[in-house]
């Protein structure tokens, strides 16, 4: 029942083509350490699902992305990600651009094995108009026309928690936990990273309200302090300003290339001491919203 593994070993299943949810929230607690251990590999032509921040565009600059299914992509220090946008001008990835309760709702049909999910979102939008796959609905009880959003069904989901223990009880504390039990739920196999891994003996009545999915759901932990930075991951730490922008400065290939030799191309130990070290991300500002 230990479900710990090294990042290697659980990136390593991962295959090419595969459709990979990302959870976290814009520059809130993303996996990064799980990303930048998938962008190392040689696996590619990912569809992704997320609602984006760096961990988009980390994985659109390494060129890993074949199409791309989101509410918004942002690094919140600034509004636009210049890796997606870069992508995305150039023309290099499919996408699918919805409302963020379109895509909440879809991967709620998923994780509920149902073909689709019904809403008022979208109608009148170009939600519709650019996305022709999304079809509309007659109410049964009503002449109301609703829109039918299709499930949006993982491969693999990526989550990032406070805590988890080696069976899988996960544990967030943060102020934004949405939506990564909809994206475990919607997944076949769900690989967390966790700031901590504790005793089962830990876990009781006080801590339990954090648990967010069924550690059923849990596939394989990944150990990895710090996991979610430059992202944020409070109450623990915030999200590191200066180092998204030196990350949004290497957008040309060579600027690229050194981010990727200094930040991506090492184990995440010698990561957490490239950006600062330990007491320099436990110092980062926890953001307020």
């Amino acid at each position: 029942m230990d479900k710990v593994l090294s990042a290697f070993e659980a990136i390593s299943t991962i295959q090419s083509g595969m459709t990979i949810g990302i959870g976290g929230w814009g520059s809130r607690r993303k996996p990064m350490s799980l990303i930048r251990e998938l962008i190392k590999t040689d696996k590619t032509d990912f569809t992704l699902v997320s609602y984006g921040g760096p961990d988009v565009g980390m994985l659109c600059a390494a060129e890993k992305v074949k199409k791309l299914i989101f509410g918004f992509v942002t690094l919140e220090t600034s509004p636009l990600e210049p890796h997606f946008r870069k992508a995305r001008q150039e023309g290099k990835i499919d996408i699918m651009e919805i409302d963020e309760g379109m895509m909440n709702l879809g991967l709620t049909a998923a994780g509920m094995r149902l073909p689709f999910n019904v809403t008022r979102a979208g109608l009148g939008t170009d939600a519709l108009k650019l996305n022709p796959d999304i079809k509309t609905i007659k109410s049964p009880y009503s002449d109301e026309t609703l829109v039918a959003m299709p499930a949006i069904p993982l491969d693999i989901a990526l989550l990032h928690v406070h805590e988890t223990d080696s069976l899988g009880n996960s544990f967030i504390f943060g102020p934004d936990p949405f939506f990564d039990e909809q994206f475990a739920r919607a997944a076949s196999k769900v690989i967390i990273s966790s700031e901590r891994i504790i005793p089962t003996e830990e876990i009781n009545t006080e801590k339990t309200i954090w648990n967010r999915f069924e550690r059923s759901l849990v596939s394989t932990i990944v150990e990895a302090k710090f996991g979610a930075h430059p992202t944020s991951a409070a109450p623990d730490y915030g999200f590191d300003k200066a180092h998204l922008e030196e990350y949004s400065n290497s957008i040309e290939p060579d600027s690229w290339k050194k981010y990727f030799d200094t930040f991506i191309n090492i184990e995440n130990t010698e990561y957490v001491q490239a950006v600062g070290g330990e007491k320099f991300i436990s110092s980062l500002e926890v953001p307020v919203f």
